[in-house]
């Protein structure tokens, strides 16, 4: 089949028209290709241009004709010999459009994706402890006014405020220290105040003001405190001497406890909260006091914890502490919750400390203190 003429025609996409007599003419790709025929010979329906015989100028557009024909008379002007098209381009004309194939917009799609991200996702793991509404009040005092707190099955969630805020006394209503005058402390899904037995067998607690059998030795005050949760004595002895070496205090087990320095005082208090396994760690300032090499280990004690399926919440005015170790916080300030959420909710484009001070009332200048700059010598 030879291709004697090519010309641009309006046509209907792949359907194969009929052609002036003594022309056959197909339309591909919005082109026409015509083939010579004898007069008497009818127009050919449905017939293929075999794409290997066409000959399209790439960049130009221009039609080229094979050098033979099939017995009509050449044209007598001298052709330069034709350049086989790149395939890419004879792929292109045997399409369904000679226009470039319009990209599709993928806005609408990149725009669904965002708002999807940007949405907060649901916290599929199952509420640990549940606080809504605690309220204690000292004589003219209200102390905690309407907290509510909602952890999460494996936080590590700190609570953090300024001094008097009422942080601990929040965590002793919490975990059937004293009694609040309203609201509701829900642990594991027992009411903590309709059954505290059974909610105590979950929590493990380390108070701020310590008040420890001091006269026993360490190993015997473990003993006490796993025999009181129900262990037993083989179980007791297992689990101190790996709290013992955890806590690095091996050496300290059979001196007395009121000897130990507040920090040994403080990781054997950790050491007797953990002694039972609970769900539940409530911690009040469990850093106080401890020196930087044993706050590191037991953060990860801690973290290794809360990823076994673990929970702890913790008060700390360690900023930089919370920051780094929690990943949820809620900010008391005068016995309210101000915020809440994870870490990066609450602190913005701030730092913790920043998004706390600004909560808290703000930097105060000093002054009418210049007497403090003329020293007394």
């Amino acid at each position: 089949m030879y291709l004697t003429g090519v010309s641009e025609v309006p046509h209907r996409a792949g359907i194969a028209q009929r052609a002036p007599q003594g022309r056959a003419s197909w339309y591909v790709s919005g082109v026409s290709f015509e083939r010579a025929q004898q007069d008497d010979a009818e127009p050919v329906e449905g017939t293929v241009v075999p794409v290997e015989r066409m000959i399209v100028q790439g960049d130009t557009g221009e039609s080229m004709t094979d050098s033979s024909t099939d017995g009509a008379e050449a044209p007598a002007k001298p052709r330069s010999a034709p350049r086989r098209t790149p395939a890419k381009t004879a792929a292109a004309a045997a399409g369904t459009s000679t226009r470039a194939p319009r990209k599709r917009s993928t806005t609408a799609k990149t725009r669904a994706t965002s708002a999807a991200k940007s949405e907060p996702v649901p916290d599929p793991r199952p509420t640990v402890l549940a606080v809504a509404g605690l309220r204690k009040r000292f004589g003219e005092t209200v102390a905690v006014d309407d907290v509510s707190l909602d952890v999460r099955e494996g936080s590590f969630y700190g609570i953090v405020g300024p001094n008097g805020a009422g942080k601990t006394t929040t965590l002793s209503m919490i975990t059937g220290l004293l009694r609040p005058d309203a609201g509701s402390v829900v642990v594991h899904g027992v009411d903590a105040w309709a059954e505290p037995v059974r909610a105590k067998h979950v929590i493990g607690v380390l108070p701020d003001r310590l008040r420890l059998f001091d006269r026993l030795t360490g190993a015997q005050f473990l003993q006490y405190a796993g025999t009181l949760r129900g262990l037993s004595a083989k179980t007791v002895r297992a689990r101190s001497g790996d709290l013992a070496a955890a806590f690095g205090i091996e050496d300290a087990l059979d001196r007395l406890v009121t000897d130990y320095s507040a920090g040994m005082t403080k990781k054997i208090a950790l050491a007797a909260a953990m002694i039972h396994s609970p769900r539940l760690l409530v911690l009040d300032e469990p850093f106080e006091s401890v020196d930087p090499v044993s706050a590191a280990n037991v953060v990860d004690i801690l973290q290794r914890y809360t990823a076994a399926g673990g929970t702890v919440v913790l008060s700390s005015h360690g900023m930089d502490m919370i920051q780094r170790v929690c990943d949820s916080v809620a900010i008391i300030v005068r016995g309210q919750v101000l915020a809440s959420g994870t870490i990066d909710e609450v602190r913005g484009e701030q730092t913790l400390e920043e998004r706390f001070v600004d909560l808290a009332g703000g930097r105060k200048a000093a002054e009418g203190m210049e007497w403090l700059h003329s020293f007394s010598d």
